[in-house]
């Protein structure tokens, strides 16, 4: 059996990497010709736990990397993961999507194979059956079902813990027709993880689950995010002992209750908007969607008017932004909130200085604002002069932070968006979200 992945991002390569490590026979495909040098030499274009670890043990074993779509005429599984980019009015752009199953379905015209594509790329409902078949059927001129398989598989991974998701997943998604086709795509996943429930279903709602489940999770990060406001004018109320308390009935789960400065990221803002706006092409005006979008811009807009207060009429006040990747564990920026902040700051009245340091995003931070703001090389080296500091992201050395930390420079105004630093005595102005300050 001989397995391809066409685009190696990070659903691509996470996957390429944990089949090629398993000792499947693998070919990960992608048109960026320097990227696949790069991994082809066991590094990762992006920083994700674990993944070099397990490209590396597959390149040893029988994962091939190439920029050649015409090896797929060998395969029998070929997985589409590439991506679909989001347009300014919300929608999904399906250019990556339309060039890929063109050029599948091309090569498919030249071959005795019947392999089975599956789609792991996020697309809205109606994707499959209207745009992804016709393209294939036209362009190799057989039929689904008979000649090759269709199936929707999309995927569910995290990002900081891609590895682990894709060798235990909580769930198989397969959406398609009843065909020999899904009987073997069944047979394979069913190998490859025992112990994962396999969703067995049409492209429709296989399309639709993926949306549903980041929409979902989307909610739950505003609705802890609103009760950390309340909380906030609540003197002396904690968000953590709310949200770990009704985490333990068994209807709400504790994941996802982590109350912040808002979710970002390349999945939920661009999942989420993408369903509004499909919604509204079906005539659905979905407000709770609406709800959680505006929830999301207005934690943001907290901090900034906690800043503005703070900063008055000053101008120069340097500000330290700790963290700009989305989440801790990558050095993923697409959409963090920690930009968006920095953004606003650059565009506040009271012109500021702003000093960032992450562990792992510099250099992407550094494409995006250039020389407008300065970037540190250590956690101490942030702090130097700043009037203001901003804790936005939890990663595990902000936790070493004290009042030593803080020596050069005078008391300063601690704005701890994780709560990371809440149970320290500091010699600072300390405010911490959904922390009520008494």
């Amino acid at each position: 059996m001989k397995i391809c992945v066409i685009g190696l991002g990070f659903v691509g390569l996470s996957l390429a990497s944990v089949l090629g490590s398993k000792g499947y026979k693998i070919i990960g495909i992608d048109i960026d010709d320097k990227k696949c040098k790069k991994i082809s030499s066991g590094h990762s274009p992006f920083f994700e736990p674990k993944l070099e670890e397990t490209l590396k043990k597959g390149l040893k074993k029988d994962l091939g990397i190439t920029n050649n779509l015409s090896l797929i005429k060998d395969c029998d599984y070929i997985f589409v993961t590439v991506g679909t980019p989001q347009r300014e009015n919300g929608a999904i752009d399906l250019s990556m999507i339309k060039n890929a199953v063109t050029s599948i379905g091309e090569i498919l015209k030249q071959t005795k194979k019947n392999p089975i594509v599956l789609i792991k790329s996020t697309v809205i409902p109606g994707t499959m059956k209207d745009v992804v078949l016709p393209i294939l059927e036209k362009k190799s001129g057989k039929k689904a079902g008979k000649d090759f398989g269709l199936i929707s598989n999309p995927e569910f991974l995290q990002e900081s813990s891609a590895i682990k998701d894709t060798i235990y997943p909580h769930a198989v998604v397969l959406g398609g027709y009843q065909t020999k086709f899904m009987k073997n795509a069944k047979k394979f996943f069913s190998k490859l993880h025992p112990n994962t429930p396999i969703i067995i279903t049409n492209h429709q709602t296989a399309e639709m689950i993926k949306y549903a489940n980041n929409s979902f999770l989307a909610t739950k990060i505003s609705f802890i995010n609103q009760l950390s406001t309340i909380c906030q004018n609540i003197p002396g109320a904690n968000i953590d002992d709310i949200a770990t308390t009704i985490g333990l009935d068994p209807r709400i789960g504790k994941q996802f209750l982590n109350a912040g400065p808002g979710y970002g990221g390349s999945c939920l803002p661009k999942d989420i908007k993408a369903l509004i706006n499909f919604s509204d092409n079906v005539g659905i005006n979905p407000t709770l969607l609406h709800a959680v979008e505006k929830t999301n811009e207005n934690q943001l807009e907290q901090i900034i008017k906690l800043i503005k207060k703070t900063i008055g009429k000053n101008l120069g006040t340097q500000i330290s932004v700790l963290g700009t990747a989305f989440k801790p564990d990558t050095d993923d920026i697409r959409d963090s909130i920690s930009v968006e902040l920095i953004k606003k700051l650059l565009n506040l009245k009271q012109k500021s200085k702003i000093i960032v340091y992450d562990p792992k995003a510099m250099i992407n931070t550094k494409k995006i604002f250039g020389n407008k703001i300065k970037y540190a090389k250590s956690i101490s080296d942030s702090l130097n002069d700043s009037k203001i500091i901003i804790l936005m992201v939890d990663w595990k050395e902000f936790h070493k932070l004290n009042n030593s930390s803080f020596k050069k420079s005078s008391k300063v105004t601690i704005i701890d968006c994780r709560r990371i630093l809440a149970n320290k005595k500091l010699d600072a102005n300390y405010y911490a979200i959904g922390i009520g300050h008494k």
